[in-house]
């Protein structure tokens, strides 16, 4: 079981930065992706960014890619998306998510919400222009 609680969303003005943090609780192994998500209302959920726990290679969306980076603390169990210059067209929910079945590891796709087994709560971003 693995508990996930995201913070630091809040409103911010175009170019501006914010940093989301997600703190995992439960699961004490390391090698499995770990990833950032958004929803906009009336949208798909998307892959943001991607990493696996432990340290290793990042990926990102192409929309976010140079903008946006994805990090880990491994001694406080917490997972970031540092977000720079941001654009009205990133507002959205923003959750954390987990793949403890290893299945983006074993061949799935990390932007694929449908690989992940458990997702945090969300923490919103608003972007205004």
């Amino acid at each position: 079981q693995v508990h996930l609680v995201e913070s630091g969303g809040g409103s911010v003005l175009a170019g501006g930065s914010l940093t989301l943090s997600c703190v995992a609780s439960g699961y004490t192994y390391s090698g499995y992706f770990m990833a950032w998500f958004r929803q906009a209302p009336g949208k798909e959920r998307e892959g943001v960014a991607a990493t696996v726990t432990g340290g290793g290679r990042t990926y990102y969306a192409n929309s976010v890619k140079d903008r946006f980076t994805i990090s880990q603390d491994n001694a406080k169990n917490t997972l970031y998306l540092q977000m720079n210059s941001l654009k009205p067209e990133d507002t959205a929910m923003y959750y954390c998510a987990a793949d403890t079945g290893l299945r983006v590891t074993y061949g799935g796709r990390w932007y694929l919400p449908t690989e992940f087994n458990y997702w945090g709560q969300g923490t919103q971003v608003t972007v205004s222009s």
